[in-house]
């Protein structure tokens, strides 16, 4: 009787574990989750391209100054618009998904 009890005793903590880890997952912001599928590609996933990148593309770190002193709504009119080589994601993501990328990647910079 006591192996059965210790035996879904340890059940019911993997099940605990394994609901935290899921919902740990979905903690993920949405803008978080746009990035990393739509944008680390080109910016990196800590906001610093690929050197290669960065020279085929003219892709800059979050932490270049010219990137900091953009504004938020600059910065969501580039990636609606498009910049330089970067083409418009206005027909790709919805405004919500793109203000939630930005966020994010600002955030990326601090």
């Amino acid at each position: 009787m006591t192996k059965t009890i210790r035996s879904h005793a340890v059940i019911v903590a993997m099940a605990v574990a394994v609901s935290l880890a899921g919902a740990m997952c979905f903690a993920q912001s949405g803008g978080e989750a746009t990035f990393k599928a739509k944008c680390q590609g080109c910016h990196g996933t800590a906001g610093t391209p690929a050197p290669g990148i960065a020279k085929m593309m003219g892709v800059k770190p979050v932490t270049d100054p010219e990137i900091k002193k953009l504004t938020e709504n600059e910065m969501i009119s580039a990636v609606k618009n498009g910049k330089n080589k970067m083409p418009a994601q206005k027909d790709k993501l919805t405004d919500a998904e793109i203000k939630g990328a930005v966020e994010y990647y600002r955030s990326l910079g601090k």
